[in-house]
């Protein structure tokens, strides 16, 4: 993700706990309100794509489930059903089963992101008739996070001959400069969760999950949580987001630093990217991704490119300085070439975990940033149009084809 900056030309780039045994409950605390976040749900925009897809009957679903819950273990499986469901429903609209729910296009993940926290503020404000701690409404929140988000669903069919990819995306991000917004690289991992690509190598099985835009669930671990369990059995992965304008980027360097650029909820973090063993911590970390490759290889209509800059603070000095090939020896990190956002973070904390497992040498991974999606010209209110649907449409087949490019290099 680019560094994070107003200027022309340039967007905004992308782009929880684990669970605990809930104790049992004893005084009820009084319901939290909506996250900003959460906020946004009733305004124009949200509403009508929610309507258009028929997301919109989701979330009132789970709070009936809710409200006839007569104990937090009748909550919960509530919960874990109507995220997993959401999930499965997200992925089996974009990849064309069952109905479309109405005339939204069907590769949209605006419904999916949009009904999860309709969902989310349903558990969030719940005061139910049994006593509910904080400690057990967090619990239902993560299961609900993560169960919406693919993260327990990733698995791979067993035996050899079969590659194994696993691709993450973001939710929608910047949404108080347009609310209309919609990430690319979400939408890829609606379309491609499940699929098998082609290779010259033999066929290859796309996994994938979607992540949140938020700092504190990075700070609780949501990566390495969702993510340790399966690199050590995929053969490639790759962590996208949404970059410049007009182009692909195979981000060659990532840096252990935060920039202060506002999440979902306008929560703002500068400091050291926060991982476990901080004194072993580097501050870069590299692809593995086979980018000569891919950047050579015909891929699509937009042009893919190497970025090999970083923002450093060089040895002995104390002013940020543009290195266009990388950073120099024992210099601090101010941005990677994905910038300083969650993407940057998202790609060195998937590639510190590689590294960590030891699969610096053996799995191939990194960092690929999306053209950013825009609306047709003069498109300032709809909340679709033509042009951005081909726009969306062609970077997922785009990704498609760099991840088959990447496989058969790898």
């Amino acid at each position: 993700m680019t560094r994070i900056r107003v200027r022309l030309g340039m967007l905004g780039l992308a782009l929880l706990t684990g669970f605990a045994t809930p104790t049992a409950a004893s005084a009820a605390p009084a319901a939290p309100s909506p996250t900003v976040e959460e906020q946004r749900l009733d305004r124009a925009a949200p509403q009508e794509i929610l309507r258009r897809s028929g997301f919109d009957a989701l979330a009132p679903r789970l709070a009936r489930s809710l409200d006839s819950a007569r104990s937090y273990g009748e909550a919960r499986r509530a919960v874990a059903g109507e995220g997993s469901g959401l999930w499965r429903l997200a992925v089996d609209r974009a990849q064309g089963r069952g109905p479309a729910g109405g005339d939204l296009s069907r590769d949209d993940d605006r419904p999916l992101y949009w009904a999860r926290l309709g969902m989310t503020r349903e558990v969030r404000t719940w005061e139910p008739r049994f006593g509910l701690t904080d400690r057990q409404r967090a619990a239902l929140l993560d299961e609900l996070e993560r169960t919406s988000r693919g993260q327990d669903s990733l698995r791979y069919p067993h035996g050899t001959g079969l590659k194994r990819i696993l691709l993450t995306g973001f939710d929608p991000f910047t949404l108080d400069r347009d609310i209309r917004i919609s990430n690319p690289s979400g939408a890829t991992a609606l379309a491609l969760d499940g699929t098998v690509l082609d290779t010259a190598d033999g066929p290859a099985r796309v996994e994938t999950v979607v992540f949140p835009v938020r700092w504190g669930d990075f700070t609780g671990g949501t990566v390495e949580r969702t993510l340790r369990p399966h690199l050590p059995q995929t053969d490639l992965f790759t962590t996208v987001s949404q970059g410049r304008v007009g182009r692909f980027d195979i981000e060659r360097t990532n840096g252990a630093w935060r920039g202060g650029f506002g999440d979902n909820d306008n929560i703002g973090r500068t400091e050291t990217v926060p991982v476990s063993d901080p004194a072993s911590q580097p501050q870069w970390t590299t692809t593995t991704l086979p980018h000569a490759a891919i950047v050579a290889a015909g891929t699509g209509r937009f042009p893919v490119y190497d970025n090999t800059a970083v923002t450093e603070i060089p040895a002995g000095g104390s002013q940020p300085v543009v290195r266009p090939d990388g950073p120099t020896p024992g210099s601090t990190a101010r941005a990677g070439g994905g910038g300083d956002y969650l993407s940057n973070e998202i790609a060195y904390r998937a590639t510190l975990l590689r590294d960590r497992l030891g699969l610096h040498d053996t799995l191939p991974g990194g960092h690929v940033h999306t053209p950013v999606l825009q609306f047709g010209a003069g498109n300032t209110g709809e909340v679709t149009d033509p042009e951005f649907v081909r726009n969306r449409l062609d970077i997922i087949a785009q990704v498609r084809a760099i991840l088959r490019v990447a496989a058969e290099a790898s």
